[in-house]
C-alpha cells in the first residue's frame, strides 16, 4: 500500500510539472521576459514563424508563376529582305518585337522599327522616305490542350503608327503566327517563329490632293499608301 501509494503521489507531481511547463509555453509568446530554462520555446517559435513564412513565398512564387510565364525578345530576320526585295533594295528595314506570356494564353506584344531609303512611284519618280514605327497590342493562343506547352499558335491585333517629318500615319493589323521552342538554357529558351499581316490604313487622303497636301508615298512598318497591305515576318527569339 504504502508503495502504491508513493507512485500516486510521484505522478501526481510529474503532470503538474507538465502542466506548469505547458502554461510557461503558451505565456512566452506574449511575455517580454521568459524564464531561463524557457529557450527551448523560443527556439521552437522561430522555426515555426521561419516555416510559415517560407510557405508563404512558395505560395507567392507559384501565383506569380502562374500568371507571368516569361518574356521574349525576338528580332525579325524576314521584313527587312522582303522590304527591301519589293522595292529594288533601295530601302532598309529593321524591327525587333518583345511580348509577354501571361497564364499560358496571352501575349501582349510591343514592336518597334525603323525603315529608311528611296522609293519609287511609277517609271522615273523616286522618293526619300525614312522614319520609325512601332506596333502594339495582344495575341492570343486559341489551343486549350496542354497550355503549358512552350510552343503556341497565335492570333492577336496591332495598332501602328509611323512618323515621318512633318507627317504621321496610323493603321491596324489582324496577324497569326506561331512560336515554337528550339532549346532551353537553364531559365532560358531559344524560339523561332513566324507571322503574317494584313493591314488596313486608318489615314486615308481624299482623291485629287496637291503635291503639298499629299502625304509621304511610303509609310515606314506599313509599306507604299493604300488603303490595304499586306506583311510577313520571321523571327529569332530569346526568352527570359
Amino acid at each position: 500500500m504504502k508503495r502504491r501509494r508513493l507512485c500516486n503521489i510521484v505522478l501526481v507531481l510529474l503532470l503538474s510539472v507538465a502542466a506548469y511547463a505547458q502554461q510557461a509555453i503558451v505565456q512566452a509568446t506574449d511575455t517580454e521576459a521568459l524564464p531561463a530554462d524557457t529557450n527551448v520555446v523560443v527556439v521552437v517559435d522561430t522555426i515555426i514563424m521561419a516555416t510559415e513564412d517560407s510557405a508563404e513565398l512558395a505560395i507567392a512564387r507559384k501565383e506569380r508563376k502562374e500568371i507571368y510565364q516569361g518574356t521574349t525578345v525576338k528580332l525579325d530576320i524576314l521584313s527587312p529582305l522582303l522590304v527591301s526585295g519589293l522595292n529594288g533594295w533601295r530601302i532598309q528595314h529593321y524591327e525587333v518585337a518583345v511580348n509577354v506570356r501571361l497564364a499560358n494564353r496571352f501575349y501582349p506584344t510591343f514592336e518597334v522599327g525603323y525603315s529608311g531609303g528611296q522609293t519609287q512611284q511609277g517609271d522615273s519618280i523616286y522618293y526619300n522616305a525614312h522614319g520609325g514605327f512601332f506596333r502594339a497590342g495582344a495575341d492570343i493562343n486559341p489551343l486549350k490542350r496542354n497550355p503549358g506547352s512552350p510552343h503556341a499558335l497565335l492570333i492577336g491585333l496591332r495598332l501602328g503608327a509611323a512618323f515621318q517629318p512633318r507627317k504621321a500615319d496610323c493603321w491596324g493589323e489582324i496577324v497569326a503566327g506561331c512560336q515554337v521552342e528550339i532549346c532551353k538554357v537553364k531559365n532560358t529558351a531559344f524560339y523561332m517563329g513566324w507571322m503574317g499581316r494584313f493591314k488596313i490604313l486608318f489615314t486615308r487622303e481624299a482623291e485629287n490632293l496637291t503635291a503639298a497636301e499629299m502625304g509621304p508615298i511610303y509609310i515606314p512598318g506599313f509599306g507604299h499608301r493604300s488603303n490595304l497591305g499586306w506583311g510577313a515576318s520571321y523571327h529569332l527569339g530569346w526568352k527570359f
